[in-house]
């Protein structure tokens, strides 16, 4: 069985449609609460993690089912950069890119990562010396990695499939 597919994007709208189908979802196929509170989890983190990694988001969030074992999947569309790749691919369970499964997809894979920039933080003002400002406003220092983790705990398996700009995340969980 597939649920509704969501469209999220970079407002926010779209974040409490996936939540509110994933909980009609599990509704459906008679989850019990702590089982449907998982799913929820999930669906929370891998909605914050996609955004968080990506920077921007116009994704498809969606969960396919057969009787106990469920696939959550989110697909987007990014600007691909060295660094957005290895943090995606450091969330897979493999920690590898699921798109390069044979020769052609491994030699597409080197090609593409290849032809990726570096992220570019020479005009970023050192901390030490922003600690000496006053009126300097700390702002979010970046991806700390919280989603990855409580991902990893409660999921049984993380493919990520990057593939000219477009990521699929699909996250497994089996309450057989």
């Amino acid at each position: 069985m597939k649920s509704d597919v969501i469209k999220i994007d970079n407002c926010g709208s779209g974040f409490d449609s996936a939540v509110a189908e994933t909980k009609k979802f599990a509704r459906f196929t008679n989850l019990d609460s702590k089982q449907s509170m998982h799913l929820e989890l999930i669906t929370e983190e891998m909605l914050s993690l996609a955004h968080s990694v990506t920077g921007e988001m116009e994704a498809s969030f969606w969960i396919e089912n057969e009787k106990m074992a469920f696939q959550l999947h989110l697909t987007t569309r990014t600007v691909m950069d060295k660094e957005k790749r290895y943090l995606l691919l450091s969330s897979a369970t493999s920690r590898r890119n699921e798109a390069a499964n044979t020769f052609l997809g491994k030699l597409r894979d080197i090609f593409e990562s290849s032809m990726l920039a570096d992220v570019d933080h020479s005009d970023d003002i050192p901390a030490e010396v922003l600690a000496d400002v006053s009126t300097y406003i700390v702002e979010d220092t970046g991806w700390d990695g919280y989603e990855r983790s409580v991902l990893r705990r409660i999921s049984d398996n993380i493919k990520v499939n990057i593939r000219r700009g477009v990521v699929d995340i699909t996250v497994a969980k089996s309450f057989e």
